[in-house]
């Protein structure tokens, strides 16, 4: 009798093999853009690590409120601390609160995903019922009610934004594995013997990366918005950490008399966030072999 074929295709990625992915993601105008962007505000991360032009955290009185200078570059706030060194710090904190956030919610959310498309039934519907319900409170008021039982903090915005990843990650996991279920390769693979757990990650997963992937970009970028957002609250970092959110926060009250404390990180939550999501949208344009075609 003849052998079923078991194997499942190549994962979904453009044609033309990664070199092939790496000719057209370089011709890809806004997804080099988002990779400058989202590189720059990576590079500001790590140099904050070893240097910074002066002390994020120093306050001098008598420097408060200065204009663009040699010495300090972006000006000096109403404490008189550096905001380019405060705007370089506060990379470090939008980077670890954004990426501890996604991958919790990846996490959970991609096996509840992957989860309901294998069993169906009553397991699918409690799972989707229970995203729904969850995505039904907003990162702020999920941040809040955590805030309320323990208190302001980093923990509780990375926390709250994990939570709300996991509807989203679970959504659109679903959704893609589903359709990879009815493929024929899994039709096969069933015929042949094959478990679910063991379609799950041999056939299902590997094929619906791309999908992950987009989205955890896309995420990233939310969550950097959501932290600003939550520390500007005041329920999210707190000082004396710098963070772009609490520094617009802060800056509020001097807006007419030096408005430009508050352009600063403004300008650097528009650019991380642009940046990552032109990264995102360049991605699912490049993994889409429909649209890949036609580059």
């Amino acid at each position: 009798m003849a052998q079923i074929e078991t194997t499942a295709p190549a994962p979904a990625t453009a044609p033309g093999g990664p070199s092939g992915f790496m000719h057209r993601a370089l011709r890809h105008r806004a997804f080099m853009i988002g990779l400058v962007l989202t590189g720059t505000m990576i590079l500001f991360a790590l140099v904050s690590l070893v240097w910074t032009p002066h002390s994020p955290t120093e306050i001098v009185i008598s420097q408060r409120l200065k204009s663009p200078s040699l010495s300090h570059w972006f000006g000096t706030d109403q404490f008189g601390r550096d905001i380019l060194s405060m705007i370089m710090a506060g990379a470090q904190t939008s980077i670890v609160v954004g990426l501890i956030a996604v991958c919790l919610g990846a996490v959970a959310g991609v096996s509840l995903g992957l989860w309901a498309a294998a069993r169906r039934g009553w397991t699918e519907d409690v799972i989707m019922r229970l995203s729904d319900l969850n995505m039904a409170f907003p990162v702020i008021l999920i941040a809040i009610l955590l805030t309320a039982g323990w208190g302001p903090g980093i923990t509780n915005a990375i926390l709250a934004l994990g939570i709300f990843n996991i509807s989203v990650f679970a959504r659109q996991v679903r959704g893609a594995a589903i359709a990879m279920w009815e493929r024929e390769f899994v039709l096969a693979a069933r015929a042949a013997g094959k478990g679910d757990l063991s379609i799950t990650f041999g056939h299902v997963l590997p094929n619906i990366i791309s999908v992950i992937v987009v989205q955890a970009t896309i995420s990233f970028a939310i969550a950097i918005l959501a932290e600003a957002a939550l520390s500007y609250l005041g329920v999210g970092s707190q000082p004396p950490d710098p963070s772009w959110g609490r520094m617009l926060s802060e800056s509020q009250s001097y807006i007419f008399l030096a408005p430009i404390i508050a352009v600063w990180p403004g300008l650097a939550i528009v650019l991380s966030v642009l940046g990552l999501n032109l990264i995102g949208d360049g991605l699912r344009d490049l993994v889409d072999p429909r649209l890949a075609r036609q580059r």
